[in-house]
């Protein structure tokens, strides 16, 4: 994945505020548990509070559903504020080293200028560029009013979550794979989502008409029929082999190896840079 500039900061922030309503915010912060089976030895770190085992994709995703940043394969049994503090992203974020725009002024106020911020839920620590809720205890209306407009911002990465694993089937069951190769899977399905989200290859119109990113329902098999991931296959294949010689000229231009697709699972092999 690309680094983020500072141009990319403020159009993420701008996509916020036309669809949140949440100014000078450039990214929803939240964790997954992608559920793998137990590894050999391997005690209680993978084994989760939801009572299975498990891997965390820790994303930062945009106003688009798309994943920004990730930070995948920490142990399910760690917390959430944990593994982001530990990860490369928390640390560059910590030491100001992710190209965050300047501060500025919120729309029509006059009041001193204001840091662009990652909006996260309960889970996380404040910090100048984390926003959390207040605490759910002796809210008045001011503090209750805020909290409601901020968390409209953190539903956009817990729907792109619901996006992947809707329509990447490998995440519907425990990957049966050691972590480090559930790992390499992960990243693969995050960059395809990524890819699909961009080039528009696959629209969620095309996951059928009952379906709602805010639903606990998967859609079923049927409303993506085979003869479409066959033609979405061989365009993607196409894309990705000129993005690999230097003919596309789009922000998501990994170096692709090689592409394999089928209807269970997808396997990519990629060079990209995972923060």
């Amino acid at each position: 994945m690309p680094t983020p500039t500072a141009a990319d900061w403020l159009r993420i922030a701008d996509g916020f505020y036309q669809s949140a309503q949440f100014p000078n915010c450039i990214g929803a912060l939240d964790g997954k548990h992608i559920r793998v089976k137990k590894p050999p030895h391997s005690g209680s770190r993978y084994f989760n509070y939801k009572q299975y085992f498990s891997v965390v994709l820790m994303a930062l995703a945009d106003s688009n559903y798309k994943f920004v940043i990730v930070d995948i394969g920490a142990y399910g049994s760690t917390s959430d504020s944990r593994i982001f503090c530990a990860s490369r992203m928390g640390e560059r974020l910590c030491q100001n080293q992710l190209a965050l725009p300047e501060p500025s002024r919120l729309p029509g106020s006059a009041g001193p200028p204001a840091p662009f911020v990652i909006v996260s839920d309960e889970g996380f620590a404040l910090s100048p560029h984390m926003m959390r809720p207040f605490p759910r205890r002796d809210l008045d209306d001011r503090k209750r009013i805020f909290n409601y407009r901020l968390t409209r911002a953190p539903r956009y990465v817990e729907c792109a979550f619901r996006i992947l694993s809707s329509k990447w089937r490998v995440f519907q069951s425990s990957i049966q794979m050691n972590p480090d190769n559930a790992t390499l899977v992960i990243q693969a399905c995050v960059m395809l989502h990524n890819f699909t989200r961009i080039h528009n290859t696959s629209t969620d119109a095309d996951l059928g008409p009952k379906y709602d990113v805010f639903s606990q329902f998967r859609p079923a098999p049927a409303w993506t029929p085979w003869n479409r991931w066959t033609s979405c296959s061989g365009t993607l294949c196409r894309l990705l082999l000129q993005s690999e010689r230097g003919h596309c000229h789009g922000s998501w231009t990994p170096s692709v190896v090689a592409v394999d697709f089928s209807w269970t699972l997808v396997q990519i092999e990629v060079k990209c840079n995972i923060l």
